[in-house]
């Protein structure tokens, strides 16, 4: 099973659902997909698609998850790192009003630099990211919440 996780903010990413959609018509997908998809509309023959939903009921899915394709949302990623899953990370662009600003994406290339989660720049990967996680050994992630709650600190500190 591939669990999609898009969090909870308020912007759409109907992008990556688009995509995914077209990967299970095309076969690239086979298996069962689950979509976490917070405030997203999206409608879909091909997977399952739930909006909010408790915690604990994610950590199921997660549980069960094989891969799971998520924004770039570090509780996401980190969540199920400490899983032990396989994640490929994709942000949300501010260019296609997904979020205020591309900070996700110097999330995703942090933690894909790290060798933590396949991360890609745009959709449009998401099919060789695929074929790539077939292969993938994630590198144990370990938490070190000081050093990253500064990363993150530092980070928005520059943004504003």
């Amino acid at each position: 099973m591939i669990l999609v996780m898009l969090g909870t903010q308020n912007n759409s990413f109907h992008r990556l659902l688009e995509e995914i959609d077209r990967l299970i018509n095309c076969g690239i997908i086979q298996e069962e997909v689950v979509v976490q998809a917070g405030y997203t509309k999206y409608e879909s023959k091909n997977m399952k698609i739930l909006s909010l939903i408790p915690q604990e009921e994610l950590e199921k899915y997660q549980e069960k998850a094989n891969l799971i394709i998520t924004h770039g949302g570090v509780g996401s990623i980190v969540g199920s790192l400490k899983m032990g899953k396989k994640v490929i990370a994709v942000p949300r662009l501010h260019e296609y009003g997904e979020h205020v600003n591309d900070h996700q994406k110097q999330i995703v290339e942090s933690f894909d630099k790290k060798g933590y989660i396949i991360g890609i720049k745009d959709v449009s990967e998401l099919e060789e990211a695929i074929r790539k996680s077939k292969d993938f050994v994630p590198k144990k992630y370990e938490g070190n919440n000081k050093k990253m709650l500064s990363i993150i600190e530092n980070f928005i500190d520059n943004i504003k």
